[in-house]
């Protein structure tokens, strides 16, 4: 399975590094694919380390202007031209998705792919991984979305909160099925 992950590119502490390692090495031990930003530094780094590591492929979509930072060691590179198109690319190629901490990019990048799950223009799975209750607040907001008909769809859905790496990966497996 090709798993898109979005995450920061930030050096984080080990509250945060260590479940995206944890996460990583799954993915890996599980002969999955990482689709990820492309960087080579911060939490991108820990997990493409991880997934690289346990046995797992690597294919990043970067952008012109962090081309810089891109992963030499990679098993597949692309290089965007945009954000946008970098988006569209990472889930173009992913089979699933997992939002894992990280700042506005990581947010616009998680509304965007539940957005089109909203209007039935994908049925991947999405995870939310809410390590360490990064996403305790955001999970407040979507409910009340839900409650108030904001969701044309029920937000189990949508996305599914896991507060553990095993449990992130379990339903990814489960939701994806035997291909």
């Amino acid at each position: 399975m090709n798993i898109c992950v979005f995450l920061s590119a930030a050096d984080l502490d080990d509250r945060y590094t260590r479940p995206a390692r944890e996460f990583a090495k799954l993915i890996g031990k599980g002969g999955h694919t990482l689709v990820w930003g492309g960087s080579d530094v911060g939490l991108m780094k820990v997990v493409a380390d991880g997934v690289q590591e346990a046995g797992g492929r690597l294919l990043g979509v970067s952008v012109d202007f962090l081309a810089a930072k891109a992963r030499a060691g990679a098993d597949e590179m692309v290089i965007a031209r945009d954000l946008a198109e970098r988006k569209a690319l990472l889930l173009e190629k992913a089979d699933a998705v997992v939002v894992m901490v990280g700042g506005t990019g990581t947010l616009d990048e998680a509304t965007e792919i539940l957005e089109l799950k909203k209007h039935g223009k994908t049925d991947k799975p999405v995870v939310l991984l809410n390590t360490a209750g990064f996403y305790d607040g955001l999970k407040v907001q979507f409910r009340r979305m839900e409650d108030e008909g904001f969701l044309p769809r029920p937000l189990a859905d949508l996305v599914f909160f896991a507060e553990e790496p095993a449990a992130a990966l379990a339903y990814l497996e489960e939701s994806h099925g035997p291909r």
